[in-house]
């Protein structure tokens, strides 16, 4: 394996000297990235690394990789020391087999390189910065677990038990929640606060009411009973439509009456007294016509009687020569002789 050194900035390698551009990244950001890559490694995909093929226990983290179709296989990973990828292919692109996932063809061969590397260059334990600290969260609410995040569960064999549900997680003081968990014990904090109606914001008028004049109406004009737009009310208001007249008693007392007021009437005209000054205008009511829907009413049909059925029976007919001259229905009309001939 050929030497690599860096110094300042500078890779020294084969005696050739290159320069390294780092990219600067937080701290803080750069163990949280290595955090989620571990548990790939020891409880993710990348899991079978250690049951299956034999790595040995050192401090690493790694990612499986597939591609669609099943076209390329990888496994990237890394210790204190080394960092290794593995690509299993063909060089032009086509189905591997189906089922050729990265932690079956490329982790093998990585754990091999990892295990091989290990034997001279020991990995070390990456250190966790200090701003970053070790919290326990409640997977049900988000927010910071307390002694009642548990929740009760049912067993195979039938029992309740009490499980608990919180994990544990790294952040800053100012990534980490600061309000205790508000689903377990505690009453649900208010995600929305209530306001006044004088507190809401309100949109402007298109049109200012108050610096608008109503029409005075000044004919006749038909409202409903209720105005929505608090026009001004006219003076006039159509009475409302009488019932339709019905032959009653008091109909006729009414018409009896009215009878004997155009008498009076006409008796007081004949003795110089003046009528009055009321008009029929201002008495007379306004009629509406109502349409009256025709009855129908179903009419009873009697039974029709039944009559004797006429059954004819045919009458045989003889050769003419044989056949009774008065019996013949059908006889020729013989022209009377004329007796002077």
């Amino acid at each position: 394996m050929d030497r690599i050194e860096e110094k300042d900035g500078t890779l020294v390698w084969d005696g050739k000297q290159q320069t390294i551009r780092k990219i600067v990244t937080k701290p803080e950001t750069a163990f949280e990235v290595h955090s989620c890559l571990v548990d790939a490694l020891q409880s993710g995909t990348g899991k079978a690394a250690f049951t299956q093929f034999g790595l040995k226990k050192m401090p690493a983290a790694g990612k499986t990789g597939t591609a669609y179709d099943f076209t390329d296989a990888l496994f990237a990973g890394y210790d204190s020391n080394f960092t290794c990828a593995v690509w299993a292919g063909f060089d032009k692109p086509q189905k591997i087999y189906r089922g050729a996932f990265g932690r079956e063809l490329a982790l093998p061969i990585w754990v091999d390189i990892m295990n091989a590397a290990a034997e001279s260059y020991p990995p070390q334990e990456i250190k966790q910065p200090a701003n970053l600290k070790q919290i326990e969260i409640c997977s049900r609410s988000g927010l910071l677990a307390t002694d009642k995040c548990y929740e009760t569960v049912s067993t195979p064999t039938g029992d309740s038990v009490q499980r608990r549900t919180t994990y544990t997680e790294i952040a800053t003081p100012s990534q980490a929640p600061t309000e205790p968990c508000n689903v377990h014990g505690e009453p649900r904090a208010r995600l929305a606060r209530e306001f006044g109606s004088d507190d809401l914001p309100r949109a402007a008028l298109a049109v200012d009411l108050s610096q608008v004049t109503p029409i005075v109406i000044k004919s006749s004009t038909l409202l409903a009973d209720k105005d929505p737009y608090n026009s001004l009310k006219p003076t006039f208001k159509p009475e409302p439509a009488t019932q339709p007249a019905t032959e009653t008693a008091d109909d006729q007392k009414t018409d009896g009456a009215s009878v004997a007021t155009e008498a009076k009437t006409a008796s007081n005209t004949a003795n110089g007294s003046r009528p009055s000054t009321q008009t029929s205008e201002s008495t007379s009511e306004i009629r509406k016509a109502i349409p009256v829907e025709p009855i129908r009413k179903a009419i009873p049909v009697a039974p029709q009687e039944k009559k004797p059925v006429e059954i004819r029976r045919a009458i045989p007919v003889k050769p003419p020569d044989q056949e009774d001259q008065d019996e013949t229905l059908l006889r020729s009309a013989v022209p009377p002789r004329n007796l002077d001939e």
